[in-house]
């Protein structure tokens, strides 16, 4: 992963949020705290310079272990077109664009001074702007693979969630053959990325629904302060950092052995766990600190667990409640199932109660998901007092391939063997 060297101060622009200026939201499964300490430390070292780029080629993927910026636009698209030809020639016309946008310059030939007859090639609103760490990363879902001959070629580990206790699907906000996660440090930079894409893929692929997030709730960067969530608290102190490459190897990259024979083309990759978690808000705003801190098994301030003087103190996970979110989700209680998480906190107006439709917009990269998502959901979803503050509404699974190697290759290539010769 490329690590971008940054100073300076955040702009203006990044300090302001979709859906509301000051909230800081984000939370739920795995293990517990997010962001700004109480003496003022609020800048994350890695987001300090919101006009980096961010290297668009490499093994993996940008935008999984990459330092993590402070906005998202999400987008899972449906496939409309039958003809596979076509549907290449759109990954690698998105992948051309993809890689313009991540260096800060516009789509094709720009948005302007081109023929006056024809739409321009980029859709102008990001002009003027620095790249902003931007990072774009793609990912198929299982219904994919029922299209284009492609059913042999869907990894064992792309397997359907199963329905957990609680969850409440909102049908328009679940699914998708195929995503587009961008994120910056800017968010008209992450939205211009995903407009852009969606005009190129026009006729090929359709939103089938989207997500904007503010304020990431973990981070892959040694050292960065810890965000905090929606429900106030630290998330993510132990998240697998972008430097731990003996973490990443184990938990999230996708090895030989693991893809098999019909989806070597996996190698490389991860499996991206997407939940649109809603908050209860109005009622956790009621709910006494020592019951917000049992719930968690942390304290609110420093972050650090029951019984224990700092953040990063290792746990006593007996001395939290049984049912505290914090022990159930620790590695320690769950045979060492360890996932990454890119999580943003999220706010998209009322539900027309008078109820914040907010929370936490849960994204989590793993090696096997029948290993990593599927056996801690499984134990949150039973017993984490957390449960009645939470509710999951919206979900997807996606396989996440390989980055792009050079400049002549393109998303998706491995997949598509046969149609990247002479590329």
């Amino acid at each position: 992963m490329t690590e971008v060297q940054e100073s300076g101060a955040p702009s203006r622009r990044s300090l302001i949020g979709w859906g509301g200026a000051g909230l800081a939201l984000g939370a739920v499964a795995a293990g517990g705290a997010v962001a700004m300490s109480r003496v003022g430390e609020d800048v994350d070292p890695a987001g300090a310079d919101t006009g980096a780029a961010v290297a668009f080629h490499g093994a993996h993927q940008a935008g999984i272990a990459t330092p993590v910026q402070d906005r998202l636009h999400f987008a899972a698209f449906d496939v409309k077109t039958e003809d596979r030809a076509e549907f290449v020639g759109m990954l690698k016309d998105w992948t051309a664009a993809a890689r313009r946008m991540t260096g800060g310059h516009a789509v094709g030939d720009g948005a302007y001074g081109g023929l006056a007859e024809a739409p321009p090639d980029d859709t102008g609103e990001a002009l003027g702007l620095k790249p902003s760490r931007l990072t774009l990363t793609i990912g198929f879902g299982p219904s994919f693979f029922e299209k284009f001959g492609l059913k042999d070629a869907r990894p064992e580990a792309l397997v359907d969630l199963p329905q957990f206790p609680g969850d409440n699907f909102d049908k328009s906000r679940t699914g998708g053959d195929l995503c587009v996660q961008a994120c910056a440090d800017d968010p008209q930079v992450a939205v211009h990325a995903i407009r852009n894409l969606a005009r190129i893929g026009f006729g090929k692929v359709a939103i089938r629904w989207s997500q904007l997030g503010f304020g990431k709730t973990s981070s892959t960067t040694p050292g960065a302060q810890t965000p905090r969530n929606l429900m106030g608290f630290k998330d993510g102190t132990r998240n697998i950092a972008g430097t731990e490459t003996d973490r990443l190897k184990k938990f999230v990259w996708v090895g030989e052995a693991d893809a098999g024979e019909n989806s070597a083309w996996m190698t490389g990759g991860s499996y991206l766990v997407a939940r649109r978690i809603r908050m209860n808000i109005e009622t956790w705003d009621r709910t006494s600190l020592q019951e917000q801190e049992d719930v968690f098994g942390r304290d609110k301030g420093e972050g650090a667990p029951v019984g224990k003087a700092k953040e990063h103190d290792a746990p006593f996970l007996k001395a939290m409640k049984p049912d505290a979110h914090v022990r159930l989700a620790h590695p320690d209680s769950n045979g060492g199932v360890t996932i990454l998480r890119r999580g943003y906190s999220f706010t998209d107006g009322t539900d027309g109660l008078g109820r914040l439709d907010a929370g936490l917009f849960f994204l989590a990269y793993q090696r096997d998901v029948r290993k990593g998502f599927i056996p801690l959901q499984r134990r949150l979803s039973a017993t984490d007092a957390l449960n009645e503050y939470i509710q999951h509404v919206g979900s997807a699974v996606f396989a996440v391939p390989p980055g792009v190697r050079d400049k002549d290759d393109w998303w998706g290539s491995t997949l598509f063997p046969q149609d990247a010769k002479g590329s």
